[in-house]
């Protein structure tokens, strides 16, 4: 074991116990890059130890392969719908992050920009998607309970049972019409809660191309991710 324990340490491997797990997962920290196994109940330490050990490759492969984070800087430009808006620091102002043309205008220590940019979009994001939801639910008579926005690691958006529909907040920083997309997706579970043919048809009501959305989420939604990446698809037992 120790000597395991030694290969597998400049990895900065975490080890996570999970009762709930039913088998070995691998998978990389969104924030560090370092990989994290999850061990189910009753697996012991070695097996996932040696778990990881068989995994060596995929753990490098997907770290070189991580995209660059983009911070939200001062200088940096950033999507948003359409748009592009630049990042402006002003130390002196109070109040609100707020925009101006196509500046976003943010005020307080260096430090705190990144979290103020970050609840701007999050903000945003909100307020588009509540608003393209309750559009489209009006469209097929349903009702929208609420609208959450997070950050999911894996879904660009679901619909609970409750009525309840939830996005990442990246979306955003996707062009109007996937962010449009994705609004009546959910909004078509509403009616469907699956993919299939009676599924379709009702998105079909509410987009007349659904494609072109989920086609530029599939080549370029990693891209998102750069803004806070997320774990890749990983290794399980």
């Amino acid at each position: 074991m120790k000597d395991l324990h030694a290969e597998l340490e400049p990895l900065g491997l975490k080890v996570v116990r999970n009762a709930r797990a039913r088998r070995l997962r691998l998978r990389l920290d969104r924030r560090d890059g370092f990989p994290v196994l999850t061990l189910p109940k009753g697996v012991p330490e070695r097996t996932g130890l040696a778990f990881v050990q068989e995994n060596l490759e995929w753990i490098r492969e997907r770290q070189a392969a991580r995209p660059d984070p983009v911070p939200f800087l001062p200088g940096t430009r950033i999507p948003l719908g359409d748009e592009t808006l630049l990042i402006t620091r002003t130390p002196d102002r109070r109040g609100a992050t707020r925009r101006d043309g196509d500046q976003l205008l943010v005020g307080g220590e260096l430090a705190h920009v990144n979290r103020r940019v970050t609840d701007w979009l999050k903000a945003e994001a909100r307020q588009r998607l509540t608003r393209q939801a309750h559009h489209h639910a009006a469209r097929i008579e349903s009702k929208v309970t609420r609208v959450r926005v997070a950050d999911q690691q894996s879904r660009w958006g679901s619909c609970s049972g409750r009525g309840v529909l939830s996005f990442n907040w990246r979306l955003i920083l996707a062009p109007a019409h996937v962010l449009d997309y994705v609004a009546a997706h959910e909004v078509a579970h509403l009616r469907e809660m699956n993919h299939g043919p009676r599924f379709h048809a009702v998105l079909a009501t509410l987009l007349e191309d659904p494609t072109r959305g989920d086609a530029w989420l599939t080549r370029y939604g990693p891209e998102l991710r750069r803004y806070g990446v997320t774990d890749a698809a990983s290794p399980t037992t």
